[in-house]
């Protein structure tokens, strides 16, 4: 692995996790993954969502930031790899999606504060696959909260992450389309990730593979 700082990032229920994983368990890599359960406000948001954004937004946000500032995941950043199931960036993303205007006003002034101060991944790895493997993947890990998310939420979810990434200069990006493989239990498809991740050159910012 030529990296020292991965970040895997992609929709609700792509897979990020499971990569994320696999490849910090292979390349004895340093493993930070998202807190999600520790949220109190995420059942709350799926059932009342515009009454429970902005905490569940802010809550996500501070969690994010103190897991990525922490000394015991910078310190050996340079001599030992570090896999992140998610990016800082994340946290705007998702409030554009579900916050209103005002709430989104106070939202980025706070994590326009916090962004400058994060470090950046060596490369991003976004995972893609199309709704109704998102769907899939998501009744199948049966988590009470998520089995409502209509396609709708998906769908923008997808398109506020792709614009960001097209546009977006602090890191190159690798986005890989894995709707029609299996890179959890087929040992073939998680090797061809791996060789993608190899494979980009350190001039490309972005680069768009499917793979099958």
């Amino acid at each position: 692995m030529r990296y020292n700082f991965l970040v895997i990032e992609g929709n609700i229920g792509s897979g990020k996790t499971n990569l994320a994983k696999k490849i910090a368990e292979d390349f004895n890599g340093k493993l930070i993954l998202e807190a999600f359960e520790e949220n109190p406000f995420l059942p709350k948001f799926y059932k009342e969502s515009e009454r429970n954004a902005l905490p569940l937004e802010l809550f996500f946000m501070a969690e994010r930031f103190q897991q990525l500032n922490d000394k015991k995941n910078t310190s050996d950043l340079f001599s030992k790899l570090i896999v992140a199931d998610y990016s800082f960036f994340k946290s705007k993303l998702f409030a554009q999606n579900n916050l209103k205007e005002d709430e989104l006003n106070l939202f980025n002034r706070l994590y326009d504060i916090m962004f400058s101060s994060v470090k950046k991944p060596e490369l991003l790895i976004y995972i893609h696959s199309d709704i109704a493997r998102l769907q899939k993947n998501i009744k199948k890990r049966g988590r009470k909260f998520e089995l409502e998310i209509k396609d709708e939420y998906l769908k923008s979810i997808e398109k506020k992450y792709l614009d960001y990434l097209k546009k977006q200069r602090d890191f190159p990006v690798l986005i890989i389309d894995v709707s029609s493989i299996d890179f959890v239990n087929n040992k073939s498809s998680y090797k061809k990730i791996l060789d993608e991740i190899n494979f980009i050159s350190n001039e490309e910012q972005i680069r768009s593979v499917i793979l099958d």
